[in-house]
């Protein structure tokens, strides 16, 4: 691995029983780890679920699961969040852990795998990218959206038809790789001040 090469944390942020996250998740990382220049963490909010009370001394269930998942969210230099669409919105438990980090995502880039019914998810992704604007993140234009993503996939894991998604993804990936090698270049040289 060069110093060149980037960490990208791969967040799936639905917790719900019976959820498509993972496989959207799966998905995006093997494309995510076809690229040279990415090493990738799948960090899949399932397994590191945060208390909704946010207190000045955590509990120890939450500094138990802050000291597996902070230091993962502090070593990227770039995020791809993989969101479903609730209510017209992203998933409580994403906003859980958005809100219990702050320095984490500051002068980093954040990119959007979003999917859902009609909307693909696009709602969510709205409300977001003003979200991680508020944390000093910077959102990537381009993103991967899945309308009736169940309908999708085939039994593999794998999009029925490939093109659109993947060219996306790929399109997604170049912007994320310039933003995060650009602004840690920026935090090296001099720290960011919010």
């Amino acid at each position: 691995m060069s110093k060149d090469t980037l960490h990208l944390a791969v967040i799936v942020s639905s917790v719900r029983e019976g959820r498509f996250g993972p496989v959207v998740g799966r998905w995006f990382a093997g494309r995510a780890k076809g690229r040279e220049n990415f090493t990738v963490d799948v960090v899949d909010l399932a397994d590191h679920m945060l208390p909704a009370v946010h207190s000045h001394t955590p509990s120890p269930d939450a500094l138990s699961v802050l000291s597996e998942v902070s230091p993962r969210l502090e070593a990227a230099d770039a995020y791809v969040v993989v969101t479903p669409e609730y209510n017209h919105s992203y998933p409580a438990a994403l906003k859980q852990l958005i809100d219990w980090h702050y320095t984490q995502w500051r002068a980093k880039p954040v990119g959007f795998v979003s999917y859902g019914g009609v909307s693909g998810g696009l709602r969510a992704v709205e409300h977001l990218r003003q979200v991680f604007a508020e944390l000093h993140a910077v959102s990537v234009r381009d993103g991967v959206s899945f309308h009736s993503a169940w309908e999708r996939f085939d039994e593999g894991g794998e999009p029925k038809d490939p093109a659109g998604p993947e060219g996306a993804a790929e399109v997604m990936l170049d912007q994320l790789g310039w933003w995060a090698s650009t602004l840690r270049r920026g935090r090296a040289a001099a720290p960011y001040r919010a």
